[in-house]
């Protein structure tokens, strides 16, 4: 693998990436997909926002740092449209501390950041594309149109179509590991987002933190909504890897259990 981490001449605001270490990556050194982790908080009955979405944030400071321990162990982190246009997230690495933590494991000191967006409807003046530390890519499909694709070419470093009206996630992924060196890919939700991984069965490893709320609501967004599966057997299953408290709070990492059906994955 070429020592790149998207791009072969960094401008400003791009950091050249270093070699990888194997943490958690696929077995293989030709792995077709990046090593993808989820990571949520969720309250006591299951959701990450309250039901007008006016609360999203929740967790204690240690989860914050949980989240950006994570995020100090990929190439890149991988948001929906609507958490980026929902608050002010710059899908970053955070402090100066753990930058110098990537660059300890060789990564680059700033991770690429993937932003999804099907119809293309993610707003240009959010947040994230101010901050110009490091690229941005945004994942779409045709249903964007002209106009907003040219919106976001004039914001994004990428914008990749991976579809007519759904995101094929596999040829996405194929595409930020073969064009951008992502070997680890942390996905931040929401909860449609992740929905669409773990039904596509890319979903490698799934970090929960427990939160002691309960926020109710028929129409509060869950880890996955979306459209979900209509029979137990095409359930995402997976296997309590660890589990911790920390004051009230549980954090959870789960291993996922592949499918044998499952095309294009080694299996465990």
């Amino acid at each position: 693998m070429s020592s790149k981490s998207g791009i072969q001449n960094p401008g400003p605001g791009r950091s050249r990436a270093r070699t990888r270490p194997t943490l958690g990556a696929r077995p293989g050194s030709l792995a077709p997909h990046p090593f993808v982790l989820v990571n949520m908080a969720m309250t006591a009955d299951g959701k990450i926002a309250t039901a007008n979405r006016a609360v999203s944030s929740f967790g204690s400071r240690r989860d914050r740092g949980n989240l950006l321990d994570l995020r100090a162990t990929v190439d890149a982190v991988m948001a929906g449209a609507r958490t980026v246009d929902s608050a002010t997230v710059t899908l970053g690495p955070g402090p100066a501390r753990y930058r110098r933590l990537r660059l300890r494991r060789h990564l680059a000191e700033y991770n690429l950041r993937v932003i999804v967006s099907r119809s293309g409807s993610v707003d240009p003046k959010a947040e994230v594309f101010r901050r110009r530390f490091s690229p941005i890519l945004v994942l779409t499909t045709r249903r964007a149109g002209k106009l907003k694709l040219k919106k976001l070419r004039a914001v994004a470093n990428a914008v990749k179509i991976c579809g007519t009206q759904e995101i094929d996630f596999r040829r996405a992924l194929r595409w930020l590991g073969g064009h951008w060196g992502v070997r680890r890919l942390l996905c931040e939700g929401g909860g449609e987002l992740n929905d669409a991984l773990f039904r596509a069965g890319l979903v490698d490893e799934l970090h929960l933190t427990l939160c002691p709320k309960i926020f109710g609501g028929r129409a509060a967004p869950t880890i996955a909504d979306g459209r979900g599966v209509l029979k137990l057997a095409d359930a995402a299953g997976f296997t309590l890897k660890s589990m911790k408290r920390v004051g009230d709070e549980l954090f959870l990492v789960f291993d996922a259990r592949k499918r044998a059906s499952t095309p294009g994955r080694p299996r465990n």
